[in-house]
């Protein structure tokens, strides 16, 4: 099997310059620049504090709503947007596939880091959100930074197999927005993990993103440490997804170039 390390220390330069490249590509002549990367998750805040909280009245575990749903629309946005990019990437960049020989896996690789580059844009209006709200902080907020490792390799394993599929299927970029809204409403991000009724939270947590969703929201709003039950089924599911994708991907990656 090939060593995905390796891959990226060998080409760290070309992932360095499709990186930048995506960043510049996305806010060349764009009025608000970076401040997309703030204003998306922020209305999407708003909006749903309106319907949820304000209209439907769901609960929010006594925590602000804002910043209850904020918490989660953060790492969702950051793996939502990182999947629809990539799963298109190898299409779009046919010229790159076709002309030139390179771990075709750099460019998923580079459009995930551009897009946590807007995650990190993205966490500043969080901080100040925290300090209108008297949101303390503790240590545990350390383990934020596990949580993003988790997430992007959840995040790769995901992209590696959309993106390859889509290759010889492109119905797949048509399917996967439609996909992901699901897969949003199956996730604690509007509401808690705390009305998933007993008798169904085995089945919930076989979705890996609920354990880190729910972890992010317990370091962020509470300064808890994660959970790691949920973690660790959330580790286990993702290290299955990763594997199978990388596999996958690298076995189709020898007719990328004749059927692109």
């Amino acid at each position: 099997m090939h060593n995905p390390v390796s891959a990226i220390v060998r080409h760290k330069e070309l992932l360095y310059t499709l990186t930048w490249r995506n960043i510049k590509v996305r806010y060349k002549q764009s009025f608000l620049g970076v401040g997309w990367a703030i204003l998306q998750p922020f209305v999407t805040m708003v909006v749903f504090t309106v319907v949820f909280s304000k209209l439907l009245n769901v609960p929010s575990d006594d925590i602000p709503y804002p910043i209850f749903v904020y918490s989660a629309i953060l790492p969702w946005s950051f793996f939502s947007k990182s999947i629809s990019q990539s799963t298109n990437s190898l299409v779009s960049n046919v010229n790159l596939v076709t002309k030139i020989y390179f771990p075709r896996e750099i460019i998923i690789y580079s459009i995930i880091l551009a897009n946590g580059f807007d995650f990190i844009i993205a966490a500043t209006i969080y901080s100040v959100m925290m300090i209108y709200f008297n949101v303390s902080v503790n240590w545990n907020i350390l383990f934020i930074l596990l949580l993003i490792i988790i997430q992007i390799i959840m995040i790769v394993g995901v992209s590696l197999l959309t993106s390859a599929v889509n290759v010889k299927y492109r119905d797949v970029g048509y399917v996967l927005p439609f996909f992901l809204q699901l897969w949003m409403y199956a996730c604690p991000i509007i509401y808690p993990i705390s009305i998933i009724p007993d008798s169904y939270k085995i089945w919930y947590m076989i979705n890996p993103m609920v354990g880190i969703i729910h972890s992010y929201r317990g370091i962020l709003t509470q300064g808890k440490q994660p959970d790691f039950v949920n973690l660790g089924i959330s580790i286990l599911i993702t290290a299955i997804i990763v594997i199978l994708s990388y596999k996958y991907f690298k076995k189709a990656e020898a007719y990328f170039a004749d059927i692109i």
